[in-house]
């Protein structure tokens, strides 16, 4: 459902900061938040969800074209000389990687073969069975979706047994609440209630203990931050963090973690976006904020946009997208400097009896949504696939067609509760939950869970880079697992 945006030029919409506010207590309101967006359900009251639906066929309206006019016209008997389908019958069990950047060179008739993109749609979708995107893209790049589709599968096959696990439980002794995975997953951040952003270093996992932890980043005695640390954002090698003391700091990984720059605010910063030509927060006060951190920083502009805590935001070259406690999604347009859209957020209602534990995920269709107790936590962004999870446990998947979002497909990925963190790419899909929970999916329609691991605490966060996953821990710790590379 859409709402009106509003004047695009009301003078009043911009920060007026004329009215003084009382100062607040940052923990006190730290603390008010958690208990009132991240507490788990009471016990028996499960959210709702919808009965099971029909998935739509995996291979519904026109057959894919067949490759068969790029087959190779020879003279000889050989290899070659095969039709094109028995050539793929063969592609198919050597290793994508391999058939996409050695066979090419071999002759001219394999590449001409290997560079069908048909070759590599059916490649794909012979390997998960289900539509797949869930966002139809014209130039969807299906060589790279399939290398990464069958990476994802080999890593997690069998549950995850192949899976290195470490538990990183000497290093903060508060709840950690954001991670931030650094240069190909070698490097790692966290920032937790205990004050601190932590630097470890992942290439000693399993070398020597002793040194992955490296150090916490700042000069200040006790700590990093005053409150709580609540998020992390990076452009290379700068890093920021926000924190409930209203400050964003800004720190050089480059220059061993040194600090150059400092942002005070005037509300708790919960979320940020960190582009090469803007910083964006989302705070407690309902402001969406823009900096140039490329002087000073410099303050460019404050919006209030919702009418309630920014709790999730996404920036690209064009928008600005920020997801808050009153239910919508606002996509804000940089270049007409005004709101372009304001969705209300809600999954389908009405239902009887309490929430089941589904094994294979439910699909929601749009028409179908009216509005509910909803709103979202956090986001994933891949051009034009926005993935976000609310507090329902549920995933919601937004296409953005033309600079228009829309709301395509809601699941039941089988969260029990809010879905905290969630990390989106063409071939996977992860999301933790405060059900305890990290799930591991196929991004297909619907999503397929290949993976569930439990844990003895909340989990708050996740971040997946290069052979790394790692998960915030409401338990104290960071949970790691190292994938085959």
């Amino acid at each position: 459902m859409e709402l009106p945006p509003g004047p695009r030029e009301d003078p009043c919409a911009w920060d007026d900061d004329s009215d003084p506010e009382p100062e607040p207590d940052p923990d006190a309101q730290a603390e008010a938040y958690v208990s009132r967006v991240l507490s788990p359900p009471q016990f028996g009251l499960a959210p709702l969800r919808a009965p099971p639906l029909s998935a739509p066929a995996a291979f519904s309206g026109p057959p894919e074209p067949r490759a068969t006019s790029k087959g190779p016209s020879v003279e000889f008997p050989g290899l070659l000389s095969l039709p094109p389908e028995l050539l793929l019958e063969i592609c198919a069990y050597l290793d994508a990687r391999l058939v996409l950047h050695v066979l090419p060179r071999v002759c001219r008739a394999l590449r001409d073969l290997v560079r069908d993109h048909v070759t590599w749609r059916l490649r794909a979708q012979r390997r998960v069975r289900a539509p797949y995107p869930v966002v139809e893209e014209e130039d969807f790049d299906w060589p790279a979706a399939c290398i990464e589709l069958e990476q994802h599968l080999s890593r997690w096959a069998e549950d995850g047994r192949w899976a290195e696990y470490f538990c990183l439980a000497d290093g903060h002794f508060a709840s950690i609440d954001s991670v931030l995975l650094l240069q190909g997953g070698t490097l790692c951040l966290s920032g937790s209630r205990d004050r601190n952003v932590n630097l470890w270093d992942l290439r000693q996992l399993g070398v020597e203990p002793s040194r992955v932890l490296v150090k916490a980043l700042g000069t200040q005695k006790n700590s990093t931050h005053k409150g709580w640390v609540w998020s992390l954002a990076a452009l290379d090698h700068r890093v920021c963090s926000g924190s409930w003391d209203s400050t964003v700091k800004l720190w050089d990984m480059a220059a061993d973690g040194q600090q150059f720059g400092e942002i005070k605010g005037k509300a708790a910063v919960l979320c940020l976006s960190y582009r090469p030509d803007i910083l964006v927060t989302g705070t407690y006060d309902k402001k969406v904020t823009v900096y140039d951190p490329r002087a000073g920083p410099a303050l460019l502009k404050s919006r209030r946009l919702h009418s309630s805590a920014v709790l999730a935001l996404l920036a690209d070259d064009r928008h600005i997208i920020s997801g808050s406690e009153d239910h919508t999604l606002v996509v804000f347009d940089r270049r007409a400097n005004s709101v372009l859209q304001r969705l209300q957020v809600g999954p389908p209602q009405g239902l009887e009896g309490p929430g089941l534990h589904v094994a294979q995920p439910e699909l929601l269709y749009p028409s179908s949504l009216p509005q509910l107790d909803s709103y979202l936590l956090c986001m994933s962004y891949q051009e034009p696939q926005l993935w976000a999870g609310d507090n329902q446990g549920l995933l919601h998947v937004f296409a953005n067609r033309e600079g228009c979002f829309q709301l395509v497909r809601t699941f039941d990925v089988g969260h029990r509760s809010q879905i905290t963190g969630i990390k989106h790419s063409l071939g996977a899909l992860y999301t933790t939950s405060t059900d305890k929970t990290i799930r591991v999916h196929v991004p297909t329609d619907p999503p397929r869970t290949i993976c569930t691991r439990s844990h003895h605490n909340v989990l708050n966060g996740i971040c997946a880079e290069g052979n790394l996953v790692v998960a915030a821990s409401g338990g104290l710790s960071l949970e790691v697992w190292r994938l085959q590379a």
